[in-house]
């Protein structure tokens, strides 16, 4: 399964982040292109440790059950998938360059990873393991949603 701490994965986002431009369009979902950046770049700063969401009810519930089924193979997510409002992006104009190269900058940080585990708004306790794999695969979401 691919990891966001794979030197080689981390390159290959970042290749994919390039190809974005500001007539990218989704293939599904509700984000445009500015969206679906400020999106990524709002995730990588969770996942990198720099902003902290409480967990949702919900996620107490279910969210170790929905981590450990996404975890189990390498299938992409799927299409469509709801998120926490502090991931919702209302704005809908932006610079695309600016905010590639913001994207891709907190890519290349998971080469120095600092944390030991997370604490996910829904999952939980995520393992280090867990958070490259998870990473990744919401990366990868997002660029095919946009066709990269």
């Amino acid at each position: 399964m691919k990891t966001i701490f794979n030197d080689n994965t981390r390159q290959e986002v970042i290749s994919r982040i390039q190809k974005l431009d500001e007539n990218s369009e989704a293939l599904w979902g509700k984000m445009n292109i500015c969206q679906m950046l400020k999106h990524c770049i709002r995730a990588e700063e969770m996942y990198l440790g720099n902003v902290q969401y409480n967990r949702t009810i919900l996620g107490y519930l279910i969210g170790r059950i929905a981590l450990k089924g996404i975890m189990k193979d390498d299938k992409p997510l799927h299409k469509n998938a709801p998120t926490s409002s502090h991931f919702k992006i209302a704005e809908t104009t932006g610079h695309v360059q600016e905010d590639k190269l913001k994207w891709v900058a907190l890519i290349e940080d998971y080469a120095k990873y600092p944390n030991q585990g997370l604490m996910h708004w829904f999952f939980g306790k995520m393992t280090n393991e867990q958070v490259g794999h998870f990473v990744y695969k919401h990366a990868d979401h997002h660029l095919r949603q946009f066709n990269c």
